[in-house]
């Protein structure tokens, strides 16, 4: 018996890293998933993959951008599978051309503060009355340690996240009475493709996460996390925010 069982679950962002390998995790521990994400090719391959493990999936094109977008989206993922419980919100990631307050690209910050923040509003938005009409369930929301902590050349993107950090704990006092729990994962650098990227080539960021007390994180490890989140394991957790930072917060 799967942890999951009976649950449906709508990961956005999940072509590709974290998200792809939480829907393949989600779907192994039972829950029916909406892969929504913006590479159709990827979506495609995600699904393939569930479905050959004996999962259910299917893709959903999403720009969490669009509000259109959004409830298009949800409405798919009812449609596809007759409700909604887990709402788990990966989409986001920064850009280099993001800095400190007096340099950052306007565009960049504009463009993580809508991805970011104003994705995650928007998906919590459109979810919520279909989780409260199932008689709850569970959000997971994205943050970083960024949101978490005062770290140089990267304030749009701690601006997005202390946001998603906040939102997190009024969405949980908020929708309690629903039954809908809101939690916020807070992870350190994640060995995806792109952040293993920047490894090679950014010497500075390369000396920060060697500094990590735990190395840095895997996907699976955010994803085990989510797995919590969006299980009845943690029926009585909600507001809170989970570090996945490999003891960064305490260093």
């Amino acid at each position: 018996m799967g942890r999951l069982d009976g649950k449906v679950a709508l990961i956005t962002g999940a072509t590709s890293g974290i998200g792809r390998v939480a829907a393949e995790l989600f779907a192994a521990e039972g829950a029916a998933v909406a892969v929504a994400g913006r590479d159709a090719a990827r979506g495609a391959a995600t699904v393939g993959a569930i479905e050959a493990a004996g999962g259910r999936a299917v893709f959903i094109p999403l720009d969490v951008t669009e509000e259109a977008a959004v409830t298009g989206a949800i409405d798919a993922a009812v449609s596809a599978f007759g409700r909604l419980d887990v709402l788990y919100n990966n989409a986001g990631g920064s850009r280099a051309t993001d800095g400190p307050v007096t340099e950052a690209d306007l565009a960049e910050v504009w463009r993580v503060l809508r991805v970011d923040l104003m994705g995650t509003f928007l998906c919590c938005r459109h979810a919520i009355p279909h989780m409260a009409r199932g008689g709850g369930g569970s959000i997971i929301n994205s943050a970083s340690i960024m949101g978490a902590m005062g770290l140089p050349n990267r304030d749009g993107y701690t601006a997005a996240k202390g946001g998603v950090i906040a939102l997190t704990r009024s969405l949980a006092v908020e929708f309690a009475r629903d039954r809908i729990r809101a939690n916020v994962l807070v992870a350190g650098a994640v060995a995806t493709e792109r952040v293993l990227a920047f490894y090679d080539r950014e010497p500075a960021l390369k000396k920060q996460w060697d500094a990590y007390l735990l190395g840095l994180a895997e996907p699976i490890d955010v994803a085990r996390a989510a797995l919590f989140l969006a299980s009845d394991d943690s029926r009585r957790t909600t507001g809170q925010m989970i570090p996945v930072d490999s003891g960064i917060l305490i260093s």
